[in-house]
């Protein structure tokens, strides 16, 4: 796989050099069990995969490029280049300006930007209707365009969908820059609808089997249907694709779900004829980042710590699985840490930051699962590690323990 020319400081003493020991030994993948490190009076269980994946580090390698190669041209980003504040605010510092925030919010006019200026299409992609408006203003975006190769290939897989006269099912957050990009481009080849989740998909399911009425269904998919959505015609034959950053086991399941409705309403002989094998479209590093997050809730551990951008879509599903075993803290950097009692942590599902008190448990040996989202610098993990380790007494250095894991490889 490409090497991409990530800036040294996003890179990490610890965290970097344990994910270059583990790829050593276990180049192809295969091993989903976590790195245990141990401090002595606190353990971190570290996960196999985490952090930037290829279409995160393609897409900062591009970003610092376009600054580089143009020192002395206005630089613009669509939107955030990926969801995190770390990285962001870094490009930002160096003259970067946001055209949206990450809602589809207009923060620079159009008529601002001049057929000179250089403007970067972030990660996530962008709508045809965005590229048109850039075309008419005589700017060339491809150049600078980081749009991740796995999004694009949900792209081609739902246009090869309508060609053979598919629906497309989108699996995603309807206002999520990633979904906004997919359902434009896919709605211009196929019949497109979004669904969030498996309750959304099994309205869908009620409507192929006539259980809910036409009304009942627009009504609940208002703004989610490409424009001459026929929903008596449109769901006789589909096909699923995702948002990448999406629960994977949640998009197979939608998939799995819809295909058991097709063969209650057209028979298992006739199945394949209704329903689109598309788990091509799944994104390898969010299941392999949420495989491995399953492997480290195996282990017994007190506490979990998860590291990255509050609007980050792959973080929070990261945050879902390990909630469901034990308490959890989702955090963008090692300053929502005040000290070893006082911890400033997200929920996702309210929007709000909540702080908790006595958050590090009281005993001789505390085991603290680390991990963070796709976007998420090592660095910053390296950072949340290294000031928890500054309220436990007694603790080895990162040097001692990092020789004693090479050792035991």
């Amino acid at each position: 796989m490409k090497k991409f020319e990530i800036p040294i400081f996003y890179r990490s003493h610890l965290i970097t050099k344990l994910k270059k020991f583990r790829e050593k030994k276990d180049p192809r993948k295969k091993d989903y069990t976590p790195t245990s490190l141990n401090f002595g009076s606190v353990e971190f269980l570290i996960a196999r995969h985490f952090g930037f994946c290829y279409g995160v580090e393609n897409a900062i390698e591009i970003s610092y490029k376009a600054i580089e190669e143009n020192p002395d041209k206005k630089i613009f980003l669509l939107s955030e280049m990926i969801h995190n504040p770390e990285v962001n605010g870094d490009l930002m510092s160096r003259g970067v300006k946001f055209i949206s925030d990450t809602n589809g919010n207009q923060l620079i006019d159009w008529f601002e930007l001049k057929k000179e200026d250089i403007v970067i299409i972030p990660a996530f992609g962008t709508t045809l209707e965005i590229q048109q408006k850039l075309y008419e203003l005589g700017i060339e975006a491809i150049k600078y365009d980081t749009t991740c190769p796995f999004v694009e290939k949900v792209w081609n897989r739902a246009a090869s969908l309508g060609k053979s006269d598919f629906t497309v099912i989108v699996h995603g957050k309807h206002k999520h820059e990633e979904t906004r990009a997919t359902f434009s481009h896919s709605k211009e080849n196929a019949p497109t609808i979004i669904v969030r989740n498996i309750e959304e998909a099994n309205i869908l399911g009620k409507f192929i089997l006539d259980e809910i009425n036409e009304e009942e269904f627009n009504k609940r998919f208002k703004d989610k249907l490409s424009p001459g959505f026929e929903v008596n015609k449109h769901l006789a034959k589909v096909g699923v694709v995702n948002q990448t950053t999406m629960l994977a086991t949640e998009t197979q399941a939608i998939a799995d779900y819809l295909k058991s409705v097709m063969i209650l309403k057209y028979g298992e002989e006739n199945v394949k004829e209704h329903i689109a094998d598309t788990r091509d479209t799944l994104c390898y590093a969010t299941h392999d980042n949420q495989r491995a997050t399953l492997s480290l809730l195996e282990r017994e551990a007190d506490l979990a710590i998860v590291v990255g951008g509050y609007n980050s879509s792959n973080t929070s599903h990261i945050v879902e699985l390990c909630e469901e075993r034990l308490p959890t803290y989702f955090i963008s950097s090692a300053g929502k840490i005040e000290n070893g009692n006082v911890i400033h942590h997200f929920n996702f599902n309210e929007g709000l930051e909540h702080t908790t008190n006595n958050y590090l448990p009281q005993k001789d040996k505390v085991k603290i699962i680390l991990t963070s989202g796709a976007s998420c610098p090592d660095a910053v993990v390296d950072e949340v590690l290294i000031k928890i380790l500054t309220y436990f007494k007694n603790v080895k250095t990162v040097d001692e323990v990092i020789k004693q894991f090479e050792q035991s490889l």
